[in-house]
Formats: C-alpha cells, structure tokens, sequence
C-alpha cells in the first residue's frame, strides 16, 4: 500500500490558502488568497505606524511598526492591508520589497525592515575639489529619484 498524500493548506511563501477536492465555502478560501495578492502585487504602503487607523479605506496598506498596539499588537514588522473590512496580515520574507509612499523611497526586508539613509555631503577638507562635489551631487539626485535614499 502506498502512503497517502500530504497536501499543505497554504502556500509556502505567503500562506496563500489552497483549496482541497471537495471543500466547502471554495470562494471564502478563493478571496482570501486574492486579498493577498493584492496587497502584495505591486506592493506600496501608507506608511509605517504602531495602531490601526481608526477610519481605513480598502485596499490600504501599512507597515506595521514593532511597538504596535489595537488590533495590530503582536504584528510587528507585517504589512497590514486592510481587505473587505478587515486587516489582513503578511509576514515578510527575505528579499520582500515595498514602497513607502510617506518617505517615497523603497524598503528591503533582510532580517528586518531597512531603508537608506541620505548620505552626508562632503564639506571642509584641506582641498575643495569642485568636480568630485559636484559628481556625488548627481549621484545622491539619481539616487532620491529611484526612491533609494530620501529627498532632504
């Protein structure tokens, strides 16, 4: 006799629930995992905060911040999307990018949430070098222009 089939609940990655031959409420299951997908595809975040706002819009979507509080307690470092009245959660994996429309600039999740800094612009020295100013200048531009460090 052969071992029975395992099959998993949910998906490896975001625990996007699967669906079983003959299970009941199919669509409950079907609308959960497109909730997902959607707050996940193309991934933009309100911002980064510690409770919930009081009046969400659907669809909308935050960073929860660790010290969170409400309904977020526990949730620390998830995106909360708000999805047919009610916050749903993803943890974030390794390599998981958003853009966070408050600071517009993109954050990496690598053990936690990371986001450039703006780097400091060379002053003083014993000589003032003019074109090497200048060049980081137009670096740090492309560099806020692709959301990767902030604008000043």
């Amino acid at each position: 006799m052969s071992d029975s089939i395992l099959f998993e609940s949910t998906s490896p990655r975001f625990a996007l629930p699967l669906l079983h031959v003959g299970q009941a409420q199919k669509e409950e299951f079907v609308n959960e995992a497109l909730s997902r997908c959607d707050l996940m595809l193309h991934c933009a975040v309100s911002g980064e905060r510690a409770d919930p706002p009081e009046h969400p819009e659907a669809g909308e979507t935050w960073l929860v911040a660790q010290d969170a509080t409400g309904a977020w307690t526990g949730r620390g470092g998830q995106l909360a999307g708000f999805h047919g009245g009610n916050w749903l959660f993803v943890e974030p994996r390794e390599g998981l990018r958003i853009f966070d429309l408050s600071t517009r600039q993109e954050r990496l999740f690598n053990i936690f949430w990371r986001k450039a800094a703006l780097p400091v612009e060379p002053l003083g020295g014993m000589t003032v070098d003019v074109q090497a100013r200048a060049a980081i200048g137009e670096l740090v531009a492309v560099l806020q222009a692709l959301g990767i460090v902030p604008s000043a």
